[in-house]
């Protein structure tokens, strides 16, 4: 048996703000709420905020978060979190906002910039972090782990510590009620790709293959459900579970080669996240699929996909096309038909390839990739049919 690290506290219900009275303050006098500008008029900032009043906790709002955290924001949120006194930081919204205040509370207490932590680990004691996802998908309220863009160095920088992991999870799928469906289909994909790649890591453990097992199986099945109806509030809610199960394992297992070469795709041309793990996901899966036959088997048959009488290279060939067609339901583009320059894409591919080696994600896959690997599948990627 092995060690999970997750939050210190997870509260997974729905209406958690509402029920739970006294949580928040007991993390502090005053928050600072790390947020977006779209989040912060909506009726989640409304209830967070109720649940600070009748706790009698002060709070300052930060709404300079948007979908590709920079250093810039998070130091403009740490001047922010001084000028108001506060003392402790709620990451709200979506794995941009819960990041950004990852790396806020980092750089409250710290008098370096946030890029000299990429690399090393982040141990410096830092203010409590509350997570609060209105989003089913990220996993950031589970995890040690922060992505914040270098505007400088113009790479997206994954920053990890124990320091980082919130003291307190608050995953309430009826906070993401009315997310646009796009939202709804990033997260939820991005989920998927952290399941997937955290059961084939070479990291992944016995306690991590049951929560990324659980996850696929709920993320491939409820998903389409949550886009024909979002008012399905047991798929909603399965989908909210399965994102906090993909987050821890992915806290624990990691990712793999899907993850370190979304990020430069991010960060060079603006792709949400969770969207351009979905453009790689086919590709990669695919490329992969020989090297964890029996991981991907076993996902397959635990789906339901496959059955004992498939062979493992024939229950692996099933969980790509499976994956697949959930990204075709989604209507997930190409690189190309996302309107990505297919020249600009190609001139810097070789940057992009060497920042998904570097990132050292690629290292926990089932087989061994180089940056020529990597330029390889970013050209498949592309012209995927």
């Amino acid at each position: 048996m092995g060690t999970l690290k997750v939050p210190c506290t997870i509260v997974c219900e729905a209406g958690a703000l509402e029920g739970n009275s006294g949580l928040l303050a007991h993390y502090g006098r005053k928050a600072l709420i790390v947020t977006g500008p779209h989040v912060s008029r909506s009726e989640a900032m409304q209830r967070l905020t109720a649940a600070l009043d009748r706790d009698k906790v002060e709070y300052e709002i930060f709404n300079g978060i948007n979908s590709e955290p920079t250093d810039n924001m998070v130091k403009a949120g740490a001047a922010a979190y001084h000028n108001a006194n506060c003392d402790f930081c709620i990451g709200l919204g979506g794995g941009s906002p819960i990041d950004a205040a990852k790396a806020i509370a980092v750089m409250t207490a710290s008098n370096e910039e946030i890029s000299s932590y990429m690399g090393r680990e982040i141990d410096i004691t830092v203010p409590p972090i509350v997570a609060c996802p209105t989003t089913a998908g990220t996993g950031s309220e589970a995890t040690r782990f922060t992505i914040i863009t270098d505007t400088q160095r113009g790479i997206k920088m994954l920053l990890k510590g124990n320091t980082l992991l919130p003291q307190l999870a608050i995953v309430d799928y009826t906070l993401g009620i009315g997310a646009p469906r796009s939202v709804v289909i990033g997260s939820g994909l991005d989920a998927l790709t952290h399941a997937i790649e955290a059961y084939i890591s070479i990291k992944a453990t016995p306690e991590t293959d049951i929560l990324a097992a659980r996850a696929v199986q709920s993320i491939i099945r409820h998903l389409p459900e949550v886009l024909q109806n979002g008012d399905n509030k047991t798929a909603r809610q399965k989908m909210a579970q399965a994102a906090l199960d993909a987050g821890i394992c992915i806290n624990n297992s990691s990712v793999t080669v899907i993850h370190g070469m979304s990020r430069p795709i991010g960060a060079m041309f603006h792709v949400p996240h969770g969207l351009s793990n979905a453009m790689l996901l086919p590709t990669c899966l695919a490329d992969m699929a020989d090297a964890a036959a029996q991981r991907f088997a076993a996902l397959a048959r635990n789906a339901g996909f496959a059955t004992a009488d498939d062979t493992d290279a024939e229950a692996a060939r099933i969980l790509v096309t499976e994956t697949c067609r959930l990204c075709d339901l989604c209507n997930v583009p190409t690189l190309g038909e996302y309107g990505i320059d297919e020249a600009q894409y190609m001139q810097l591919i070789d940057k992009m390839a060497a920042d998904a080696i570097t990132s050292g994600s690629p290292g926990n896959a089932p087989k061994a990739y180089t940056a020529a690997d990597c330029r390889r599948l970013y050209i498949e990627a592309y012209n995927r049919k």
